[in-house]
């Protein structure tokens, strides 16, 4: 089976999933986030890194359940250009909510 080649907005999509999900995770280790959700160490490694830049689906669910996050969250985050906010009202992106 052949690959297409990601798009520059894919590849820049899986960055920022990357990001989010580092960003998630905090302190908790790598180990244990992954055993938690069901995944290997390396394929999580690989997602945050942005090496895997579609992951599949039922993967991010798992990661984003043992992390806490909403799937509707990390869809709009990942989603969205840089700078714009959340549109819950609350004037903050997801980044800046877990950065607080």
């Amino acid at each position: 089976m052949v690959r297409l080649p990601l798009t520059p907005a894919e590849v820049e999509r899986g960055q920022r999933l990357g990001a989010l999900l580092r960003r998630a995770r905090g302190e908790r280790s790598m180990l244990d986030t992954a055993l938690d959700a069901g995944v290997s160490p390396e394929t999580l490694r690989k997602i945050e890194s942005g090496r895997v830049a579609t992951p599949a689906f039922p993967t991010i669910a798992a990661i984003a359940d043992v992390l806490g996050l909403s799937l509707d969250d990390v869809w709009a985050e990942i989603n969205r250009p840089d700078g714009e906010v959340e549109p819950s009202g609350s004037g903050r992106t997801v980044r800046e909510r877990l950065a607080s």
